[in-house]
C-alpha cells in the first residue's frame, strides 16, 4: 500500500539526513541484492542473532534445538557482557563459536548470513529489520515490530521491495488451539461478533525514582540509544525498563498488549487499523522514573460496528471472565475465551455462561518453525504472522498512544460523562473506576485521569485526519539521530 502526501511531507524533513547517513548503512545495502538461490535440505540455514538479552534468548534456545534446521553463526549485542556469554553458552551447546559484533551493520556485512533474528528494545526493531533486508537476510522481527506508525510501514514496504521473509513475533497464530479458536469465532460459531476485548492484567511494579544514572561499562550507549535521541539514563535499569520510557518503549499496550491486540484483529477478521482511535489512562499507585500507563483503555473503531476495547491493568486485580492475558470475543450467539491458561488455550461459552467447546494445543517454538519453513519454499504467504500482519496491529497500539498522550487531565466524573452514551464503553470505564479504587487511587473528583483525544483515522494511508491531524500526524514518525535512520519509501 503507497503511503498518501501527508506521510511523504512528514518524512521530508529528515530525508536530506537519511541522504548522508546512507554511507553508514551496511555495505550489501548499496546496491540492488538479487535472492540467494535456495539452500539443499541438508544445509542449515546460518542464523545472526541480534539482542541476546531478554527474548533472544529464548529465541537462542528455539535455535539451539537438533531439529531447528539453523545454526547460530553470529550474535549481536551492544551488551559486550551479555554479547560474549551468550558466545559462551552457543559453544557449549553447539560445539560451535559464533563470531560476536557490538555493531550490527558489521554484522551484516558476512553474505554467508542467511537469517537475523532481532530481539533488540522497540526503537530499534524496524530499522534493524530494515537494514538487515536491504543486507539481503530474511528476518524474524519481536513484537511489536515497530516503535511508531510509519517505520513499520516502511518495514513492510523493504520487505516488498527485497522480496524478503519476514515474520512478526506474534506467536499465537501459530499455535494451532489459538488458530482453531479463530475459526470457530470466524465460522459464524457465536453468531456476528462486533466486539474483541484484549486484556493485559500483569502486575507491574515501580521501576525507582528518576535520576540520573550510570551506563554500565560493558553497554556501547551509543548503539544502544540508535534512532532515539541521546539523553542521559534516567531510569536505575537500563536493561527491560526501557519499556516504560516514549523514546524506547509503547508501555504494556506494545509490550504484552501487543499479542492479545493482534488476537482481537485476528478474530474480528479486519485487515487495517481502523477509523478511529481513543485512549485515556494514567500512572497510578506510585511515581516512579516511568513515562508509560500502567492503566489504559484504549479503543479502535471499525466499519459495520466492529470494535476492539483493550485494558492494561498494571496493579492488582482479579480476572475477567476467567483471563488475565487474553481476548475475549462477544457474539450473538455465544462468547470465547482466547487464553485462559496460556496463548494456545481458548474456550467457548453459550450466552448463559455454559461451555461449550475447547481448544488447545501449540507451543510457541512452531512460530519459528512456520518462519524456517517459509525461508525454505520462498512463500511468504506460509507465514502465520507475516510483517504485515505484524504492522498493522503493532499500529493499534501506537495509535492509542498518541491519543493518550494528546489528551488532558480530567476528573473520573468528567470523563464517565463523556463516555455515558455508549452502553460498551461506559460499563468499560465503569470496571476501570472501580479497579483504580480497590487499589486505593481515587479519580472520580480529582484530574489524576489522562483523557485522550479521540482521533479520527484515514486506513489506507494510515493517516489522521480532522481537527487535531496535524499535532496527531507529527507522532507517526520520530526525528531520527543520524546515521540511525529509517529510510523513507522511496529508499527502503
Amino acid at each position: 500500500m503507497v503511503m498518501q502526501s501527508r506521510r511523504d511531507f512528514l518524512e521530508q524533513s529528515i530525508l536530506a539526513a537519511a541522504a548522508a547517513s546512507f554511507a553508514s548503512m551496511p555495505k550489501t545495502t548499496r546496491a540492488d541484492n538479487e535472492a540467494k538461490p535456495v539452500k539443499s535440505p541438508n544445509e542449515k540455514l546460518h542464523v545472526a542473532m541480534v539482542g541476546v538479552n531478554g527474548r533472544g534468548m529464548d529465541h537462542m534456545h528455539w535455535m539451539l534445538r537438533p531439529s531447528s534446521d539453523v545454526e547460530i553463526v553470529a550474535i549481536v549485542d551492544v551488551d559486550e557482557k551479555v554479547g560474549k556469554s551468550r558466545v559462551d553458552f552457543v559453544e557449549k551447546h553447539a560445539h560451535k563459536v559464533p563470531a560476536y559484533y557490538r555493531d550490527l551493520r558489521k554484522m551484516l556485512e558476512d553474505p554467508s548470513i542467511d537469517i537475523v533474528s532481532i530481539a533488540t528494545p522497540n526503537h530499534w526493531h524496524s530499522l534493524a529489520a530494515i537494514w538487515a533486508i536491504q543486507a539481503g537476510k530474511d528476518v524474524y522481527v519481536e513484537k511489536p515490530v515497530s516503535h511508531n506508525v510509519s517505520e513499520g510501514r516502511r518495514l513492510v514496504q523493504a520487505a516488498r521491495k527485497h522480496n524478503r521473509i519476514v515474520q512478526a513475533g506474534m506467536q499465537s497464530r501459530s499455535l494451532s488451539g489459538a488458530k482453531q479458536a479463530i475459526d470457530f469465532i470466524r465460522s459464524g460459531q457465536i453468531g456476528d461478533v462486533k466486539l474483541a476485548r484484549g486484556l493485559c492484567y500483569k502486575n507491574r511494579g515501580s521501576i525507582g525514582p528518576a535520576g540520573n544514572y550510570e551506563v554500565p561499562k560493558s553497554v556501547d550507549y551509543n548503539l544502544w540509544l540508535g534512532p532515539a535521541p541521546e539523553k542521559p539514563l534516567t531510569r536505575k535499569n537500563l536493561h527491560y525498563d526501557w519499556h516504560w520510557m516514549w523514546d524506547y518503549g509503547n508501555g504494556d499496550l506494545g509490550n504484552q498488549g501487543i499479542h492479545q491486540m493482534d488476537v482481537c484483529r485476528w478474530g474480528l477478521g479486519v485487515g487495517d487499523i481502523g477509523y478511529s482511535a481513543l485512549s485515556y489512562g494514567g500512572r497510578f499507585g506510585y511515581e516512579d522514573a516511568g513515562q508509560t500507563a500502567n492503566t489504559q483503555v484504549s479503543i479502535h473503531e471499525y466499519p459495520g460496528g466492529k470494535r476492539i476495547v483493550f485494558e492494561v491493568r498494571g496493579l492488582k486485580t482479579p480476572k475477567l471472565l476467567g483471563t488475565k492475558i487474553g481476548a475475549i470475543f462477544y457474539g450473538t450467539d455465544g462468547y470465547v475465551v482466547v487464553g485462559e491458561e496460556d496463548y494456545g488455550h481458548a474456550t467457548a461459552y453459550d450466552l448463559k455462561g455454559n461451555e461449550t467447546k475447547k481448544f488447545s494445543g501449540g507451543v510457541t517454538l512452531d512460530h519459528w518453525k512456520n518462519f524456517v519453513s517459509a525461508v525454505r519454499s520462498r512463500k511468504r504467504e506460509e507465514l502465520n504472522g507475516e510483517v504485515l500482519e505484524g504492522h498493522l496491529s503493532s499500529a493499534l497500539c501506537h495509535l492509542a498512544n498518541i491519543s493518550y498522550r494528546l489528551g488532558e487531565p480530567m476528573s473520573g466524573a468528567e470523563a464517565a460523562e463523556r463516555l455515558a452514551a455508549d452502553k460498551e464503553t461506559s460499563e468499560t470505564f465503569e470496571r476501570f473506576s472501580q479497579h483504580l479504587a480497590s487499589n486505593m487511587v481515587m479519580i472520580q473528583n480529582t484530574k489524576l485521569l489522562h483523557f485522550g483525544q479521540k482521533l479520527a483515522v484515514d486506513p489506507k494511508s494510515e493517516i489522521f485526519t480532522g481537527p487535531q491531524a496535524s499535532g496527531a500526524n507529527a507522532m507517526l514518525t520520530r526525528d531520527y539521530r543520524a546515521p540511525f535512520i529509517v529510510p523513507a519509501e522511496s529508499n527502503v
